[in-house]
């Protein structure tokens, strides 16, 4: 299994730079133009003004961008599930299938290696490999905050991506899930990603229409925590959202345990796959 997870997350590699120092980047950008918000506070807020509330519903309360939680809330991670969704949605979906269409998982069963190490050692690498991302992109934020008027510490800006990280472990198991049952990944990667922008329009739209607020307690980012996590996290949601990822890998791994591979290529709508079979 470890043996697995070291090959796993060293095939991340390139991913985990790539995406890591993307968003640090952005964090980078985004902090000294605080500076210069609150300086001239009186005229942004008259610009507010104009925004429909139909913006509000989507990125939060812009009334409270002149503070710093409001300011990286709406600048950062409002839409960040969507951003960063991209990398655990395709990670999931390609975390067994990937090579199993290539043709090659079923050589890397042959040799002495279990299904169960082969599963836990990949999964646990996406884990940590997500973790380095949102470390690396809390560290553009918090280091730039030594020179700029936010007054924030560093604990208190990783609650949000505490937050962040549990949302995209669900969505990434969901694809996880996905990529087992549907024919191929690019099908489960597709309906993971609808599935996810689905909920973001839910949660934002149920602000503003009443009689979908019983189907945003059913989307994922109902329980996605920014402004108010900087002040402390909602431990119930939280612990929701990484129980609803472990049940997806669960289903996923007994799946993956006890169904026949690929030798290559994309599947096929068979519906006796989508039942477990025994291997011989």
């Amino acid at each position: 299994m470890f043996v697995e997870f070291k090959h796993a997350l060293r095939s991340s590699l390139g991913q985990i730079i790539g995406w890591g120092f993307g968003l640090a980047l952005l964090g980078l950008l985004q902090v000294p133009m605080y500076d210069s918000l609150a300086a001239d506070g009186e005229a942004f807020a008259e610009m507010l003004e104009l925004f429909p509330s139909e913006v509000m519903a989507f990125f939060g309360d812009l009334s409270l961008m002149a503070t710093p939680e409001g300011y990286l809330s709406i600048e950062f991670f409002s839409y960040m599930p969507l951003i960063l969704g991209i990398f655990a949605i395709q990670a999931g979906t390609g975390l067994l299938v990937k090579d199993e269409e290539m043709g090659t998982l079923d050589l890397i069963i042959a040799h002495p290696v279990s299904r169960l190490s082969l599963f836990v050692g990949r999964f646990l690498a996406f884990l940590c490999a997500l973790g380095v991302i949102l470390f690396t992109a809390w560290l553009g934020i918090v280091l730039p905050m030594e020179w700029s008027m936010m007054s924030l510490k560093g604990v208190e800006v990783a609650r949000p991506f505490l937050s962040l990280y549990a949302e995209m472990v669900l969505f990434g198991s969901l694809g996880l899930i996905l990529s087992t049952i549907l024919p191929s990944r690019r099908l489960a990667s597709m309906v993971s990603g609808l599935l996810l922008v689905a909920s973001f329009f839910i949660t934002g739209l149920s602000q503003l229409n009443e009689d979908l607020e019983i189907i945003a307690w059913l989307s994922p980012l109902k329980y996605y925590q920014t402004q108010e996590a900087f002040a402390g996290l909602n431990g119930e949601w939280l612990i929701g959202l990484f129980g609803a990822g472990l049940v997806f890998v669960l289903l996923a791994g007994w799946r993956f345990l006890r169904r026949d591979l690929r030798v290559a290529g994309e599947g096929g709508w068979k519906l006796k796959d989508l039942l477990p079979t025994k291997r011989q």
